[in-house]
């Protein structure tokens, strides 16, 4: 018998295609108990991290002058705490470069403080002008 109820919060792994309906349950201080649902290992680190450090992966466009399309995608280089996501994305939102821009290149160093930097996912070259 169980001197005091654990707390179980239930997550769907996005670890491998499988899908797993995963299952952690933590005592009243909040440590993890048991790890339940996971067919690979993949899904149990998913689910430990997921509930201990949530991060998420941000991808997104900025504006931008003069480039043969109004808008450049980037994204992020690393995964940035969950609760610092809206804090990056609001930050994008105002960003305006100039073309040409190089696939890789930094638009944006250490996004929102968060140590993570926004970096360019295609190349943007200048506009024609028509003639």
């Amino acid at each position: 018998m169980r001197d005091a109820p654990e707390r179980i919060t239930h997550y769907l792994c996005i670890g491998c295609p499988l899908g797993c309906r995963l299952e952690v349950e933590e005592d009243e201080s909040g440590a993890i108990v048991e790890i339940r649902g996971f067919s690979c290992r993949k899904g149990k680190v998913f689910a430990e991290r997921e509930h201990t450090d949530p991060r998420r992966m941000i991808a997104t466009t900025v504006t931008v002058v003069g480039g043969r399309w109004p808008r450049l995608p980037v994204s992020v280089t690393e995964e940035v705490p969950r609760d610092r996501m809206w804090d990056v994305v609001k930050a994008l939102r105002s960003v305006v470069i100039d073309a040409p821009v190089a696939m890789g290149e930094v638009i944006v160093a250490d996004v929102a403080a968060t140590g993570v930097d926004v970096v360019a996912t295609r190349d943007m070259p200048l506009a024609e002008i028509a003639r």
